[in-house]
């Protein structure tokens, strides 16, 4: 279908985070799919858009990969306001923080006024893990197991494909049953409400444990957009300031969103 005939599906706002392009684990085709049938007033790119960890290991770049960097700078041409704030994986993005290249502003974080007149911190998140910031090496340790887990998995959905079975997850799973993981979520959940709280806004939004969701922690919002490598999820506003999780499966998304 010619891009200009797309049927799209107008936001207030969206935030996108962990596209992690330069690994094989990248949606990238959904992800294109998914900026082509949406246009928003504002976007925000969350962190982990480039992965710099995967990159210094081992240089992959699919022509996809340059479909989405170039369908995000023609937004930014056309009038969207896009923000970028660098993540973990990206962070040599930080040295070039508020500089604007093509259109696109980088910041350390971000704060966002709803159309209802909700405050919302809006930041990566890594600076709130206390495995990134204190054990480095545990950080990239955990990186290239969640690697494995998503080569694994990708196997293990081609077999699933070939029975007939939908698409399932390991390493979402894992997050779910593993009592640790559960664990790290929580607490790093609280961590960015208790911020939000500090600094006196009524909500976050943030990325990084690739895990969307919208719930109210002591009377913040708690918003996180999710992922590109495996739920395929972003956070919208609509014109009147209601936030949504929407999980991108493909144009007909855009009748229930």
């Amino acid at each position: 279908m010619n891009e200009a005939a797309a049927p799209q599906r107008r936001f207030r706002s969206i935030w996108i985070s962990d596209l992690h392009l330069g690994t094989p684990g990248c949606q990238a085709g959904m992800l294109l799919d998914f900026l082509r049938h949406t246009e928003s007033h504002y976007l925000y790119l969350v962190g982990d858009i480039v992965d710099g960890w995967q990159l210094q290991r081992r240089w992959y770049w699919h022509q996809s990969h340059n479909d989405v960097i170039q369908k995000i700078l023609r937004k930014a041409r056309k009038g969207t306001e896009v923000t970028y704030i660098p993540g973990n994986h990206d962070e040599s993005a930080r040295h070039f923080l508020n500089l604007a290249f093509g259109g696109i502003e980088i910041r350390s974080e971000a704060l966002h006024v709803t159309a209802s007149g909700r405050k919302l911190l809006v930041i990566h998140g890594d600076l709130f893990d206390g495995v990134v910031q204190c054990a480095r090496w545990l950080a990239f340790l955990g990186d290239r197991l969640y690697t494995l887990t998503l080569k694994l998995n990708r196997w293990f959905n081609l077999a699933r494909a070939r029975l007939g079975l939908p698409y399932w997850s390991l390493a979402q799973y894992l997050k779910q049953r593993v009592k640790n993981a559960v664990s790290y979520i929580t607490d790093f959940e609280l961590a960015l409400a208790q911020e939000a709280h500090r600094r006196g806004v009524d909500g976050v939004v943030c990325g990084h444990i690739h895990k969307a969701e919208i719930r109210q922690i002591g009377g913040i919002l708690y918003c996180n957009d999710g992922d590109w490598v495996e739920s395929l999820t972003a956070l919208v506003e609509t014109d009147d300031g209601e936030l949504r999780i929407l999980t991108w499966r493909g144009a007909e998304n855009l009748d229930q969103a």
